[in-house]
C-alpha cells in the first residue's frame, strides 16, 4: 500500500477504513466467493470525502478499485494486496425525484431496488431491471451499461442516464448533472464513463430518466416448435403490440427442463417437451385494451402455428412463478456447479446454429458435460452456462475458446452488458478492432496517466 492508512482515517473516519481479517470476509462476486485481497477498503460518504481520497491516491501513485454491489461476473471487483478498494457502500442516498421532469437524482451506491420502489411511490417506473436488482447499485449498473430484461422497450442503462458526477483520478470532479432530455452543448461527457467500468472515473451521483408507471402489466409463458416459430413470433407480437411489447425472453430448452421438471426447483406451467419457451410481457395504460389486444395476437400466433402452447399469467404470484424458472441463478449454480458464465451477443438468426455446434463442441471435448442457454433475445444476447466436470484455469481457457471462437465471424460480442473486467480482457479483439482499442488507450492515458483507476481491468497491460 501506498497511502497511508492514518491519512485515509482522518478524511473518513477510523470505522470506514477496513483492514486484516474484516477485508477477507468480504467477497469480491456473488457467484465464485473468492474473498477481497485489497490492502485496505475505504468508504468514503459522499463525493467531498472521495475526491479527498483520491488527492491522497492520486499523490501516493496508489491504484484503486471500485466497489458497488459486486454483483458481476467477470472479476471487476478483484483487487490485489498492494490495491485500495473503494466501496461506495455508504453512498446510498435518493437526493430529488422530480414527477412532472420524470427524472432521479441519486448518489451511485443505491441499489436498484430502492430506486424502482422510490419510482413506484410517485407513479413512475425506473425501467432498468435485473435479477440482481436487491444487490447491484447504479453505479455498477452505469459503469457497466447494464441491460436486463426490458431493453426491447427502453434500452441500456446509457438510455437511462440524462446525467452523471465523476471523480477522476486526481480528484477532478466532472460534474455533468443535467436533467434535460436535450442537450448538445459540446460533447457529451457522461458517455466517457458509461459502460467503462470503473477504468475512466469513479462515478458518484447520477441524474436517472423515469417512465410512466403502466396501468397494465400482462405477463405470458409460450413454447414454440422450432427457432423460426421464436423469431417470427418475435416479429409477429412486435407488430401486433406495437410500443407496448416489454419484454420477450427466451429459455432453450435444457434451461426450462432443468430448472423445473428435472431439479424439481419450479414448477413448469407448461410441458418441458418443446425445444425453445418465451416470456412476454406487454405493458399498457388501459388494461381492457391492452388485455385484448394480448389475447388476440397470442392466438394469432397459435393459429399461425408460431407457438404451440401458452398460459397467460392471472396474478402477480403466477406471474412471479413464470419468472423465477428464467431467474433462479441459484439453481442454475445449485445443479451444475461447477460452471463457467458468459454473456454474448451475435445475429439472432444465427443463435440456434451457434448454441448447437457449442454444444457439440463441448461434449466431444468433455462427454460429461452441458450447456444451458437463456437470453434477451430481442436485443441479441445470449447468457450460456457450461459445465465440463471442473473449474480448472486451463479448462475454463479451453471453454472460453469454444464459446468465444465463432463469435468474430459472426459479428458478435464477447460481451453483451456484463462488461470485459479481467475475464474477457484477453478475448476484447474478437469485438473491438485494433483501432477502436487503440483510441481507448489513449482515453485511459489522458484521463488516468498513473493508471490506478481499475487497472488492467478491460485492456491488458502494454508490453
Amino acid at each position: 500500500m501506498q497511502v497511508r492508512l492514518e491519512d485515509l482515517a482522518s478524511i473518513v473516519g477510523a470505522s470506514n477504513v477496513i483492514t486484516g481479517d474484516d477485508v477477507a470476509q468480504r467477497r469480491v462476486d456473488w457467484m465464485t466467493g473468492i474473498p477481497c485481497r485489497a490492502g485496505a477498503i475505504v468508504r468514503p460518504a459522499d463525493t467531498a470525502e472521495l475526491v479527498d481520497v483520491m488527492k491522497l491516491c492520486h499523490v501516493a501513485g496508489q491504484p484503486v478499485v471500485t466497489h458497488g454491489g459486486l454483483t458481476g461476473l467477470v472479476h471487476g471487483g478483484e483487487a490485489a494486496p498492494d490495491e485500495l478498494a473503494i466501496s461506495l457502500e455508504r453512498m446510498s442516498v435518493i437526493e430529488s425525484i422530480d414527477p412532472v421532469g420524470g427524472t432521479m437524482t441519486v448518489q451511485a451506491g443505491t441499489p436498484l431496488q430502492k430506486v424502482q420502489e422510490a419510482a413506484d411511490e410517485n407513479e413512475l417506473v425506473f425501467p432498468l431491471d435485473l435479477g440482481a436488482r436487491g444487490s447491484c447499485t447504479i453505479g455498477g449498473n452505469i459503469s457497466t451499461n447494464a441491460g436486463g430484461v426490458r431493453v426491447i422497450r427502453y434500452g441500456m442503462m446509457r438510455q437511462q442516464v440524462l446525467g452523471l458526477e465523476a471523480v477522476l483520478a486526481d480528484g477532478t470532479v466532472v460534474s455533468s448533472m443535467s436533467r434535460m432530455l436535450k442537450n448538445n452543448a459540446g460533447y457529451d461527457l457522461k458517455q466517457l464513463f458509461i459502460g467503462s467500468e470503473g477504468t475512466l472515473g469513479i462515478v458518484t451521483r447520477a441524474v436517472l430518466r423515469l417512465q410512466p408507471r403502466m396501468a397494465s402489466e400482462l405477463t405470458a409463458l409460450v413454447a414454440c416448435p422450432d427457432f423460426n416459430g421464436v423469431t417470427g413470433l418475435l416479429r409477429h407480437m412486435g407488430r401486433e403490440l406495437g410500443g407496448s411489447l416489454g419484454t420477450f425472453e427466451v429459455m432453450w430448452r435444457n434451461h426450462y427442463a432443468l430448472l423445473t421438471e428435472e431439479s424439481g426447483r419450479n414448477t413448469a406451467p407448461l410441458p418441458t417437451q418443446w425445444p425453445y419457451y418465451a416470456i412476454i410481457e406487454s405493458l399498457g395504460n388501459d388494461d381492457a385494451r391492452n388485455s385484448a389486444q394480448f389475447s388476440a395476437a397470442l392466438e394469432a400466433a397459435l393459429e399461425a402455428g408460431l407457438i404451440e402452447d401458452a398460459v397467460l399469467a392471472h396474478s402477480d404470484m403466477q406471474r412471479q412463478g413464470i419468472w423465477n424458472i428464467r431467474e433462479d441463478i441459484e439453481g442454475l449454480i445449485d445443479q451444475l456447479a461447477p460452471l463457467f458464465t458468459f454473456d454474448v451477443s451475435l445475429p439472432i438468426p444465427d443463435m440456434p446454429d451457434y448454441a448447437a455446434q457449442l454444444e457439440q463442441a463441448i461434449v466431444e471435448r468433455w462427454p460429461q458435460g452441458r450447456i444451458v442457454v437463456f437470453g434477451h433475445l430481442g436485443d441479441g444476447n445470449l447468457h450460456v452456462s457450461v459445465s465440463v466436470g471442473d473449474s480448472e484455469p486451463d479448462t475454463r481457457r479451453a471453454v472460453e475458446h469454444l464459446v468465444y471462437g465463432p463469435l468474430a465471424k459472426l459479428g458478435g460480442s464477447v460481451s453483451a452488458e456484463h462488461g470485459i473486467g479481467l475475464e474477457k480482457r484477453d478475448y476484447l479483439a474478437i469485438s473491438r478492432t485494433p483501432e477502436e482499442i487503440a483510441l481507448m488507450r489513449t482515453l485511459k492515458r489522458a484521463l488516468d496517466p498513473l493508471n490506478l483507476l481499475n487497472r488492467h481491468k478491460i485492456l491488458a497491460p502494454e508490453s
